[in-house]
């Protein structure tokens, strides 16, 4: 059974990067997966965790999970797409900062971007 691109019903997996949580790691801005709401950081991020989402399960459809944006992405289109209002929240806590979270993010995190 293929799962859709788009469940509006399913909340997101929590605050945060579920695996840069697991491992004490540390992410620029987080994705969530318009299919399962998977939380995961973004491509320029160390651990690049929502496109490995994407690879490990095949859901395509990111939306943005910082605060004040709402953009979405499909990886498999490489481009930007649109999508139906999701279950909230619609993104990380306001006083979760970005890069996040707080206490992780080292002094030189401009310097372990991927481009």
């Amino acid at each position: 059974m293929d799962v859709p691109a788009i469940d509006p019903t399913i909340p997101p997996s929590g605050p945060g990067c579920v695996e840069c949580e697991q491992a004490t790691g540390w992410w620029v801005a987080l994705r969530r997966c318009a299919a399962c709401g998977h939380v995961g950081c973004c491509d320029s991020s160390p651990g690049q965790h929502a496109r490995a989402h994407w690879t490990a399960t095949g859901h395509p459809v990111m939306r943005t999970y910082e605060p004040g944006e709402g953009w979405w992405w499909d990886y498999a289109a490489t481009d930007y797409t649109d999508g139906p209002p999701l279950a909230p929240p619609l993104a990380h806590p306001d006083d979760q900062p970005t890069p996040g979270p707080e206490g992780r993010v080292p002094p030189d995190w401009r310097q372990h971007l991927h481009r």
